[in-house]
């Protein structure tokens, strides 16, 4: 359940997408007195406060330009990130981007960071104090994320672009079926995109190898499930999603003449027979070529300098404003251990909701009917939200293994009002609520946060930077908070559910710090469930492995869900009655996706300023 990334790779910012802030930009419009500001007024000068104002109107103007130049930058870094932000790049006064995809390669590495070393450069010297609150709020931003991303300098040989339902592999062929015909320049880039898809695969074995020889390969049993990821997209001419797709574009693109489209077609099935499944073809006996490289059987803390990527894991997955690493997991017991009291507290007062657990149900089942109602049953909690369009399409049945249950594939920031929401059926996620599902990633999820900042935020650049902790927080925090609707569910019903929900999730983020951070065995995992499991066995062995092969990717949800909800309760404990929620989601909304020891500070403000009514 998530966003599907669509940002593969960048050349400076190395981030995925999506962001939400209110009208006028990214930040709670508070002045900030300086030292410059108060000296100007104190003077009565007119001519020094004209100067002054003059100073500030250059160097916003200053910044404004070079924000808009690393924001051209960036997008047009490769085709694919390109099609999928914009639907029509040419009002950017961009035709084609730079590649079709982005390069993986030693140099390429290298030169991203002499260009992040650059950004940092920048950044330094703009004057804080003259930028307006927006530009501020920006600045801060990218200071924070290129600290972060200073950790993983000279460990990039840890990157993994592949894994089984997050990775590369599995991730690009819906991107692929989702991008959109425009017009019928888009038919030849995305056949362009398709016929490149060996070669950019290539890199990525090229890579693979790079780790291998440097001891940082993955051990057999993900490989072996990788190539099981690979080998779901060795498609047959009866039954191939993406030759269905290709024409129900088509069909739907004017300007084409009948004689036009049949061509097409015979190229995108030639294409997918020359280039798309030699490609995971390729990727196949690659991997199976480096079996046995792999000599760490364990998480992270197993490799050389593990245990020090992994802390940048962490904090580029969470944007966490946790200092350490033994502070954050101290809180994440405490969150969890919090849900479990709740869970003890709700059974002990209505012990009858232990044999009502598996027969509850929602009032509305259809995914359709469930989007309708949590639009009305959050307009009180939630700012207004512009009318836009959503689809359901459903995970093509041979996919079914490879993707995540649900997701959402982020809308183009000139074309908001147009969504899609891909649900999975397979029968191993049967027992997610979809109710709760659609909560996560639909509305007020996934797809109202990227609407609603789309609309919002005047920052382009901004628009295009994302930060997993904050917007898979934002989804599990709402998520949680969907059990407790009027959605059919008696109350305590749905206060046990959301604290299960919360506790559960906390365990696999906890186990992922220990395994691959501690370096706990199998054996200690086992040890550890045995206090909230009665049969751990049946489990251990498939969380330890799952934490091995995402490290870190739990976190994003259980940390930011944790921050957001640590800054409810300081309010409601601070305000008291003059607590509003929905002014609360407004603010969590308008500052948009940052790291959180960026939005710390912003929270303080609005808080002073909740305090004196303002």
């Amino acid at each position: 359940m998530r966003e599907l990334q669509i940002r593969l790779t960048s050349r400076i910012l190395v981030l995925i997408l999506l962001v939400s802030l209110l009208a006028g930009g990214c930040a709670p419009r508070r002045p900030e007195p300086t030292t410059t500001t108060a000296a100007a007024y104190s003077q009565g000068s007119s001519d020094g406060y004209e100067h002054y104002e003059e100073q500030q109107m250059l160097e916003q103007r200053r910044f404004s330009e070079w924000e808009q130049e690393l924001f051209l930058e960036e997008i047009s870094a490769s085709q694919l990130d390109l099609h999928f932000l914009f639907k029509d790049p040419a009002a950017l006064g961009i035709e084609k981007a730079d590649a079709l995809y982005p390069s993986l390669s030693e140099e390429t590495r290298n030169q991203n960071i002499k260009d992040r070393q650059q950004l940092e450069e920048d950044l330094d010297s703009f004057d804080l104090n003259l930028l307006n609150d927006n530009q501020r709020c920006t600045l801060r931003v990218l200071k924070s994320y290129l600290d972060t991303e200073k950790l993983a300098d000279g460990l990039e040989l840890y990157a993994q672009p592949l894994a089984v339902t997050i990775g590369t592999q599995a991730q690009l062929p819906i991107l692929l079926a989702e991008y959109a015909f425009y017009d019928p320049d888009d038919v030849e880039d995305y056949l362009a995109l398709l016929g490149g898809i060996d070669d950019y695969y290539t890199q990525i074995l090229a890579f693979e190898k790079e780790k291998s020889a440097a001891g940082l390969m993955m051990s057999d049993t993900t490989i072996d499930h990788i190539i099981e990821s690979c080998e779901s997209y060795l498609l047959v001419p009866g039954d191939n999603f993406l030759i269905d797709t290709f024409d129900s574009r088509l069909d739907t693109l004017t300007g084409l003449t009948e004689e036009e489209k049949d061509d097409y077609r015979e190229k995108n099935k030639a294409l997918i027979e020359s280039d798309f499944i030699p490609a995971y073809q390729l990727l196949i006996d690659g991997l199976r070529e480096l079996k046995g490289t792999g000599t760490n059987p364990g998480g992270q803390s197993g490799y050389p300098q593990g245990r020090e990527y992994y802390e940048y894991l962490v904090y580029s997955a969470t944007g966490t404003s946790y200092t350490s690493i033994e502070d954050l997991l101290e809180a994440m017991e405490n969150c969890m251990d919090n849900a479990l009291s709740d869970i003890s507290r709700i059974l002990s007062e209505q012990p009858e909701l232990a044999d009502e657990i598996d027969s509850y149900a929602f009032r509305q089942t259809e995914a359709a009917d469930i989007m309708e109602e949590l639009k009305v049953l959050t307009k009180e909690d939630y700012p207004e939200l512009p009318e836009c369009s959503y689809t359901f399409k459903d995970v093509p049945e041979a996919l079914q293994l490879s993707l995540s249950p649900a997701f959402y594939l982020v809308s183009p920031i000139d074309d908001y009002q147009n969504n899609v929401i891909y649900l999975n059926h397979n029968p191993d996620y049967s027992s997610n609520d979809l109710y709760t599902v659609i909560a996560h990633e639909g509305y007020p999820g996934h797809l109202y946060q990227n609407v609603y900042f789309h609309t919002h935020c005047d920052s382009l650049l901004r628009m295009i930077l994302s930060f997993p902790g904050y917007s898979e927080g934002w989804a599990t925090y709402v998520e949680q908070a969907a059990y407790q609707l009027d959605n059919g569910l008696q109350p305590q019903m749905g206060a046990l559910l959301s604290a299960n929900y919360i506790a559960t999730l906390g365990l696999s983020a906890c186990l992922d710090v220990y395994i691959n951070y501690y370096g706990w065995n199998r054996d200690q995992v086992r040890d550890y469930l045995k206090n909230f499991n009665s049969n751990p066995e049946e489990i251990a062995d498939s969380i330890y492995q799952t934490m091995i092969e995402t490290p870190s990717n739990y976190l994003s949800y259980y940390v930011g869900y944790m921050e957001f909800l640590n800054m409810e309760n300081t309010a409601r404990k601070q305000l008291g009655n003059r607590f509003d929620l929905k002014s609360f989601h407004t603010f969590l909304l308008d500052i948009g996706s940052a790291p959180f020891d960026v939005i710390q500070p912003y929270f303080t403000s609005w808080l002073q300023a909740q305090q004196l009514g303002q």
